[in-house]
């Protein structure tokens, strides 16, 4: 899903638009809070993670100019599955530059299938930027909805990308779990 980074175009608005961003898709998308904690409650606690990639690499050029980062420099990526009752909800990808791991944050390496919501939320050092948000714009993303944030810990940033897959939507529309 990541290697179409190119097929998305992250936008911050000061008011979305519905052509941006349907109204059934708003409460997930535009949530603020901790996506993890509604997940659990959502999938009324069968909710887990599914790492598909961690290592060091090269961000996009994009995600370079959003975390403030110098060209060729690498970074912590880290890919992961959000699943509830075992099915993909939500894929998401976390940028950490290496000067953000240091501290109480060094811990950020080593989360394994641990949410990482869990561990920002709970920081009293979290602050988050504006959400940005992606629409779908080729065939092959359709029904997926994205947003992305930079936060901050202890003043130092990483980025997280989520992507909304159909199934999020699909299942609150048929009222199997609460909004």
């Amino acid at each position: 899903m990541w290697s179409k980074q190119g097929e998305m175009v992250w936008r911050r608005f000061r008011r979305v638009p519905e052509s941006a961003l349907p109204r059934d898709r708003r409460p997930w998308v535009l949530d603020a809070g901790s996506l993890t904690k509604r997940l659990v409650k959502a999938s009324q606690g069968d909710f887990s993670v599914r790492v598909t990639f961690q290592g060091w690499g090269y961000p996009s050029r994009d995600e370079m100019k959003v975390l403030k980062i110098p060209v060729r420099q690498k970074a912590l990526i880290r890919e992961v599955e959000l699943l509830c009752f075992g099915d993909v909800w939500v894929t998401a990808r976390s940028v950490i530059p290496n000067s953000t791991l240091s501290g109480a944050e060094k811990q950020l390496q080593f989360m394994g299938n641990r949410p990482l919501g869990a561990f920002l939320f709970k920081s009293r050092t979290m602050h988050r930027k504006p959400l940005e948000i992606s629409m779908p714009i080729s065939k092959q993303l359709k029904g997926i909805y994205g947003r992305r944030s930079v936060f901050l810990l202890h003043e130092k940033p990483l980025l997280v990308s989520e992507l909304f897959m159909p199934r999020v939507f699909e299942t609150i529309l048929k009222n199997k779990t609460p909004q």
